[in-house]
């Protein structure tokens, strides 16, 4: 494989590490546009993708509550017991100078009781929201502090995988630059699919290449699997959205003599539970 190939397949493998990311909105706008194109593609990542938004999405709800019960007696409570102060409205003392004394109008007594009312409700409704207003802005720091703190581990998390994606490609290279590397292909069942296995049993390592495999039905998903004899050992999954693919097969080679590729149940499974589409003995 060139040097341009192996590049391509470590980029293609990053992107699978950027859903907890893209969840939180941290991807610059072409690496989301990147991405977003991937989402078209994978099933798992749209599925990881959903799920994480949910749960910061829940993260926030978690700390929302309704108001106090005991509040709504309270600005009755205070309606009664505030007083509306008399406008103050400008006019002119003798030899033009400003005079800012109050001057009482006459309303009549129904009016008058009931501006007081509606006023004193304001003040105590004011004062009300502004306890309120404080409690709010408490819960929405701690909610803001709990989503800085999913974003940390999301980013610690993302760190991580692409180390882990970076270690991967690096094997999936040694594997193939081997001097004893040797490759065997085969067909993948009726649709013109091929899959090829490269071998190092120096590096105890092998590397399986998939070409044309159609993308399996829902809630399915194909694995590889090393031949040990009679018993079949899990070796990796394979996202297949048609185009070539390139997995590192899980663990060493050990006994094995051989491969097959079977379709599972999403996530895999410890056994076979389908038909092989196809048995490779190794070379």
């Amino acid at each position: 494989m060139s040097a341009t190939a192996r590049g391509s397949s470590g980029r293609d493998a990053e992107l699978h590490t950027l859903t907890g990311a893209y969840a939180l909105h941290a991807l610059g706008e072409r690496e989301r546009a990147r991405f977003e194109r991937h989402l078209t593609e994978c099933t798992a990542c749209t599925q990881e993708v959903r799920e994480l938004s949910a749960t910061a999405g829940r993260l926030g709800l978690a700390v929302s509550e309704p108001p106090p019960t005991a509040m709504k007696a309270q600005v009755l409570q205070r309606i009664a017991t505030v007083r509306q102060e008399p406008p103050t409205i400008p006019g002119m003392r003798p030899g033009g100078e400003r005079d800012r004394r109050p001057v009482h109008r006459v309303r009549p007594a129904g009016r008058r009781r009931l501006s007081r009312f509606v006023l004193a409700a304001c003040v105590a409704g004011v004062a009300a929201f502004g306890g309120y207003a404080t409690w709010q802005q408490r819960l929405a720091e701690d909610a803001l502090s709990r989503a800085e703190a999913l974003a940390r581990r999301a980013e610690a998390s993302t760190r991580q995988a692409r180390e882990q994606a970076g270690h991967q490609s690096e094997a999936l290279a040694d594997v193939l630059a081997a001097p004893d590397v040797r490759t065997s292909s085969t067909a993948l069942g009726s649709a013109g699919a091929t899959g090829t296995v490269a071998l190092s049993h120096d590096r105890d390592r092998a590397v399986f290449l998939a070409t044309g495999l159609p993308r399996p039905d829902a809630g399915k998903v194909y694995q590889l699997w090393f031949a040990d004899g009679t018993t079949m050992r899990p070796a990796g999954l394979l996202a297949s959205s048609g185009s070539a693919e390139t997995i590192l097969m899980e663990g060493a080679v050990g006994p094995a003599t051989g491969m097959g590729v079977t379709v599972e149940p999403a996530g895999g499974s410890s056994q076979p539970t389908s038909q092989p589409l196809a048995l490779l003995n190794f070379p």
